[in-house]
């Protein structure tokens, strides 16, 4: 059968449009068929986070336009769980690929409705299959299984994706861990036997690839959080991921083992929890309390597990730490835990948090003071073990930025893996037939979720913003009558500019002198185009507030011919 298709050459490849190169955002396709006539399996539609370089948005996703091209062409698409940068994307982005059928586990899949119905999309009619861990489906001409893994969220897959041509294995996010706390521990002897049969690719997770040995359990964390809630002296607060399942049971075990209430504060964490509860992964009758109850109880009966582990500037950690929540408050002596990792380029926003804490009084513990946290991500040693579970002729390091990556690259060639590719967003993997490599790329990009509207990152408005925050803006009003006159001087409005120079000169008064001087400059007859006008102004004005100021400010100049 492989030589049949090989002479016919039909292909198995692999193209990231999100998630190589970078921590999030992950969205992966396998493509099997003839060069250009590929039927398509997509593998997470995730989104990541803007930081101060995209002022105003909130959430990043993966430009589709590829995908979009090639609707007609998908067979479907597979969550490996439930994470934000795994399949934060839908609500936006599967409407635009012809809503093509879903395949989720169970916990996965009612999260994805809780997203949908937030997003208010009707979910009566979606297109989605439970499938249990563990179980195959053939979607188009894939043969996908699902793997248990263990990471930090119930129903965390692995996908053993076989074709005519061979077999791929797709790791998800993973790492070995015998106490979970949540999904059962890695299926070790179903991806021996996986190896045994034959894997020709692992694209596989990168993210700890530069950490040596193997990552602590989750169970270590939950005993070490009992200890420490016990002996805090007062009110106590813990911050995580609200999709780490295993880390609010932790949580909310550790407060009822020291006698104190719970009290869950912020709206992500609500939905984790129902989801969890429905799923069995929580105990359904575990007790909490809304945010409302928070001054019920005195500070040292109480533990509130919040959102905003990453710095969020409207989640509840970051409300409590600016003294602005409605309910909650923290005083001297009180502690914080950050159960959580800090996401790279989130560094500033928590440490803005955390010094506002501490001017505060309030104690911090982090994974540096403590062991509160844990990755869910492989380190050397989980990979070096997973290899020798399944022996791949090829490797695809994924999940990482390009240091994860190169890290993951060099170990797999150190452990003898045939061919190692070395991928990016927007490459296209040519995996089978062999050898392995790139060989052609696709348009990749970043949309920005802007308010309500979804726009490109190459459009303009975000990077008027950086500019906007760097120099303000400088907006004028001009009058001129139909022979070319001014009916009045110039409107001049200054928004994010100092009021004077180093003279004492107001700058609102050098823009105004420099639209005045501009317009009577222009010929009289060239006055009656408003255009020509409200450029020559523009530019006028923005060179003289910049010598005045030592920058130049946004500029906006509005004509009007009476």
């Amino acid at each position: 059968m492989a030589a049949k298709d090989s002479r016919n050459k039909n292909r198995l490849v692999f193209v990231p449009l999100g998630g190589v190169g970078e921590i999030g955002m992950n969205l992966y396709l396998y493509g099997y068929g003839q060069k250009n006539a590929y039927t398509w399996l997509i593998v997470d539609m995730g989104v990541t986070f803007g930081g101060e370089y995209e002022p105003g948005i909130d959430v990043i996703l993966p430009d589709i336009r590829f995908l979009e091209e090639e609707r007609h062409n998908i067979a479907g698409l597979v969550l490996t769980h439930a994470h934000e940068d795994h399949y934060g994307a839908i609500p936006d982005l599967w409407p635009l690929i012809g809503r093509v059928p879903i395949y989720a586990t169970p916990f996965t899949a009612a999260m994805l409705r809780g997203k949908l119905g937030e997003a208010r999309m009707d979910d009566d009619d979606l297109p989605l299959e439970i499938v249990p861990l563990g179980a195959r489906r053939q979607i188009g001409p894939f043969d996908v299984e699902l793997i248990s893994m263990s990471h930090s969220i119930p129903e965390p897959t692995a996908l053993a994706i076989r074709t005519p041509l061979g077999t791929a294995l797709h790791t998800g996010d993973w790492k070995l861990d015998e106490t979970p706390l949540t999904s059962a521990p890695t299926d070790e002897n179903r991806l021996r036997e996986i190896g045994r049969d034959g894997v020709d690719a692992l694209i596989c997770d990168s993210t700890n690839a530069i950490r040596e040995g193997i990552s602590p359990s989750e169970a270590e964390v939950a005993e070490n959080l009992i200890t420490l809630i016990k002996k805090a002296p007062a009110c106590v607060a813990v911050t995580t991921f609200a999709s780490n399942v295993a880390r609010l049971g932790s949580v909310a075990k550790a407060a009822q083992a020291a006698g104190r209430e719970l009290v869950v504060v912020g709206r992500a964490m609500y939905r984790v929890i129902e989801a969890a509860q429905a799923t069995g992964y929580l105990d359904p009758e575990l007790r909490f309390h809304q945010e409302t109850a928070f001054r019920q109880f005195p500070a040292d009966k109480v533990v509130a597990l919040c959102t905003g582990s990453q710095g969020e500037p409207r989640a509840a950690l970051a409300r409590i730490a600016a003294g602005e929540h409605p309910h909650v408050s923290l005083k001297k002596g009180d502690w914080v835990i950050f159960s959580s990792r800090t996401i790279p380029g989130n560094e500033k926003s928590v440490g803005r948090i955390q010094n506002a804490l501490s001017d505060n009084a309030i104690e911090i513990l982090t994974d540096q003071d403590a062991l509160v946290h844990v990755s869910g991500h492989p380190r050397r040693g989980e990979l070096e073990q997973l290899y020798s579970w399944l022996k791949p002729h090829i490797a695809v390091p994924m999940h990482g930025e390009g240091r994860h990556l190169e890290a993951h690259a060099e170990l797999a060639e150190d452990l003898g893996v045939p061919e190692v590719v070395r991928a990016r967003n927007g490459t296209l993997v040519q995996l089978l037939p062999k050898p392995a490599g790139i060989v052609d790329d696709v348009p990749v990009g970043r949309l920005y979720r802007d308010g309500a509207i979804l726009t490109s990152s190459d459009e303009g408005q975000v990077r008027d913003r950086r500019k906007l925050s760097y120099a303000g803006i400088a907006a004028v009003s001009l009058v001129l009558t139909t022979k070319g006159g001014l009916v009045a001087d110039p409107e001049v409005t200054l928004t994010g500019l100092p009021e004077e120079d180093n003279y004492g000169v107001p700058l609102e008064e050098i823009a105004r002198d420099a639209a005045i001087g501009t317009v009577e400059s222009i010929p009289r007859p060239r006055r009656k185009d408003p255009q020509l006008v409200s450029e020559a102004v523009r530019r006028a004005v923005r060179a003289a507030l910049g010598q005045a100021w030592g920058k130049k400010p946004i500029c906006t100049v509005l004509t009007t011919v009476l």
